[in-house]
């Protein structure tokens, strides 16, 4: 089962150094994720600033996504990572500076900073993957991707709880600084065609301004009946974003690690860390068991979306009754094996339906839609929590919300005549 994977990876030079980019840097922001979380909860004990740190992790991704999809479609997608990279070693470490309350403000431009680099970087990233690997192994390369940032997140939060607690705040700061920098270096040793510069102009920053481009790209998504519907589906993924809000504050004021001599800020860092790294563990398998099930057939990919949004739905209600940490984890299991087989099934059907020179545009739309969702999920429950609402409804509203998109997917999906690719 695992052999193809492992064929891809060892045979596959660009892909192999791709892949490698994604494991060190993912790891990197889970750590220091956890860390800016517990930085914000500890010195201000709001509960509204982890909403609004994550807002700001997202939404940039929103409002620059027009410009975003212009420059991956006009220059070298090989160079837009690498600088994204270069960037974000600067951002990270300005993350030192933040010592008291008094200095608190300074995440925020930073976390806005970042958001901004990723969002150049992640459609250059999806969009070069089916220039360096075939067809018959674009759904495997989409899956590992998608299950290394399952074990990333697992991993990430579980050691990024364990590294905050012993090493403290600014070593995770100085490593996840590290591991971009390290990105960027295996990025740079890649070597792939672009043909999506071939016989283009030469780009002219008066583009940037040029609405044009951004246009023909919205005119394209709407014209085609087979990306429209699928650009949504991480929009959809993006409506239960308030479980990056939601997992949080559940692990540390309701199921904080107890273990003998561990401070109870320790304590409540392991216990969020616990339920992130179930997140990640719970998207591992979603993909891999959807992608044996479906194979390339682009049927069952679509058939799919629909049965990971209920699956999700099932996850996420349930966590809202789970009487202790055992029980809350099994629950985020259920809900991110359904959302991750989501992710990566329309992702796949988007490379293969997508023109090239429409890629970077398109997945910019889609990551663009996905932010914003997830930004306006975050932040209301922040809110509503510091409003009094408990965080288990909370956990109620988030999984049952996931509803909505396995609605609206079965009628595009009917309104389709089971699209044919």
């Amino acid at each position: 089962m695992l052999a193809p994977y492992w064929r891809l990876v060892r045979d596959n030079r660009n892909f192999r150094r791709l892949w490698l980019a994604q494991v060190v840097s993912e790891l990197g922001d889970w750590f220091y994720t956890l860390s800016i979380y517990s930085l914000l909860l500890d010195l201000t004990g709001r509960a509204t600033l982890v909403g609004v740190a994550l807002v700001l992790q997202v939404l940039p991704q929103t409002l620059v996504a027009p410009t975003a999809g212009v420059l991956n479609d006009r220059l070298r997608r090989k160079q837009v990572m690498i600088a994204a990279d270069l960037a974000r070693v600067a951002i990270v470490l300005g993350m030192l500076l933040v010592r008291t309350k008094s200095e608190v403000w300074l995440v925020f431009p930073l976390l806005f900073l970042e958001a901004v680099m990723a969002a150049f970087f992640e459609p250059a990233r999806n969009s070069v993957i089916p220039n360096i690997v075939g067809e018959s192994d674009l759904l495997r390369a989409n899956t590992l991707a998608s299950a290394t940032w399952c074990v990333n997140l697992a991993m990430g939060a579980l050691f990024g709880g364990v590294a905050g607690a012993v090493l403290g705040r600014n070593a995770v700061f100085l490593l996840n600084a590290a591991s971009f920098l390290a990105s960027a270096v295996l990025i740079r040793s890649m070597r792939f065609d672009e043909p999506h510069l071939e016989g283009a102009p030469a780009f002219h920053p008066r583009e940037l301004v040029d609405f044009s481009p951004i246009m023909e790209g919205l005119r394209y998504i709407r014209g085609d009946k087979r990306v429209l519907p699928t650009v949504f589906v991480k929009c959809g993924i993006g409506l239960s974003g308030a479980n990056n809000v939601i997992l949080p504050i559940m692990g540390t004021r309701i199921f904080p690690v107890h273990w003998n001599g561990l401070a109870p800020d320790r304590g409540a860092l392991l216990g969020m860390s616990f339920l992130i790294a179930a997140r990640g563990v719970g998207a591992l398998f979603g993909p891999i068991a959807g992608g044996a099930w479906a194979g390339e057939r682009t049927e069952r990919l679509r058939g799919g979306i629909l049965i990971g949004f209920l699956v999700a739905a099932a996850g996420y209600t349930s966590l809202s009754w789970a009487p202790n940490i055992g029980v809350a984890i099994a629950c985020v299991l259920l809900g991110n094996f359904g959302m991750s087989s989501n992710w990566v099934f329309s992702t796949t059907l988007l490379q293969v339906s997508t023109e090239d020179r429409f890629r970077g545009r398109v997945f910019a739309a889609e990551i663009g839609l996905l932010t914003l969702t997830i930004a306006i999920s975050g932040y209301t429950a922040g809110v509503c929590n510091d409003w009094g609402v408990p965080v288990r409804v909370l956990a109620f509203a988030n999984g049952a919300v996931a509803l909505v998109p396995a609605a609206a997917w079965a009628v595009a999906m009917r309104r389709g005549g089971r699209m044919k690719s």
